[in-house]
C-alpha cells in the first residue's frame, strides 16, 4: 500500500512562476505547445477507459510505475483490453514536472514514444530531484533526451517552450473541477474517478478494471 497520495498544492500563478524559474536556467528557443495535452495508449475503441492523473516528480507515482504499471500494462493496455490515458498533474518542485513532461512530449513524440519516455523519467526521478540545483536537473533532462536521441538544443528548446505552463494548468483546473482531483496518482475510469485506496496497488485497480470490463 501507498502511504498517501502526493497533495497538489497548484495554482495558476505558481505554476507559471515555477516554470519560468526553470526556464531562466535554460536556454531559450523557439517553441510550438502540443496540440493535444492527452497521451492515450490501448485500444482505441476500448469501452472501458482509464485516466490516471500523475507527477513525474511525485514519488508515489513512482512507485505505482516501478510496481504496478508493468503488469497494467501487460495484462490491460498492450492487449487492447482498455483505452490508457495519462494527464498531466505536476506536484512539487512543479517546475522540475513540467519540464519532464515536456521533455516526454520533445520532438513531435507519439504516444508510445511519450509512455517510454515518462517511464525513463520515474525511473531517474531521485537523480534528477537529487541534483542539487536547476543547473543540474537541466543537466539530467538533457542526459536523458541525449539517451532517447534528442540533441541538447531540442531538449533546449522543448523544456522552454513558454506555452507550457498554461496547457498544463488547463489539464490540472479541469481534473480538480470535474473530477475532485486533490493528489497524485488519481484515477479515473469510465469518466467515474476512483476514491478506494487499494487502487493504487494491482490487485485494487484489477479489480475494479474487471468489474467495468464485465459490466460492459
Amino acid at each position: 500500500m501507498f502511504a498517501t497520495r502526493r497533495t497538489i498544492l497548484l495554482s495558476t500563478g505558481l505554476l507559471a512562476t515555477g516554470a519560468t524559474a526553470l526556464l531562466s536556467a535554460c536556454q531559450q528557443g523557439d517553441a510550438t505547445a502540443s496540440n493535444s495535452s492527452d497521451m492515450t495508449i490501448g485500444g482505441a475503441n476500448a469501452r472501458v477507459h482509464l485516466i490516471e492523473y500523475a507527477s513525474v516528480t511525485c514519488s508515489h507515482c513512482r512507485e505505482f510505475h516501478e510496481t504496478v504499471w508493468p503488469r497494467l500494462r501487460e495484462n490491460y493496455i498492450d492487449n487492447n483490453r482498455i483505452k490508457f490515458t495519462f494527464r498531466e498533474f505536476p506536484t512539487p518542485p512543479a517546475p522540475v514536472a513540467v519540464a519532464g513532461f515536456q521533455l516526454a512530449r520533445c520532438g513531435g513524440a507519439d504516444a508510445q514514444t511519450y509512455f517510454t519516455r515518462i517511464e525513463v523519467l520515474f525511473t531517474q526521478q531521485q537523480n534528477i530531484l537529487g541534483s542539487g540545483s536547476m543547473q543540474g536537473v537541466r543537466d539530467a533532462l538533457i542526459d536523458i533526451g541525449r539517451a532517447a536521441g534528442l540533441s541538447e538544443e531540442q531538449v533546449a528548446t522543448c523544456i522552454s517552450d513558454q506555452a507550457a505552463p498554461a496547457r498544463i494548468q488547463a489539464v490540472v483546473q479541469e481534473g480538480m473541477d470535474r473530477f475532485n482531483i486533490s493528489g497524485t496518482p488519481s484515477f479515473v475510469l469510465n469518466d467515474r474517478p476512483l476514491t478506494d485506496p487499494s487502487v493504487v496497488t494491482y490487485e485494487g485497480l484489477s479489480a475494479a478494471l474487471d468489474a467495468a470490463l464485465a459490466a460492459r
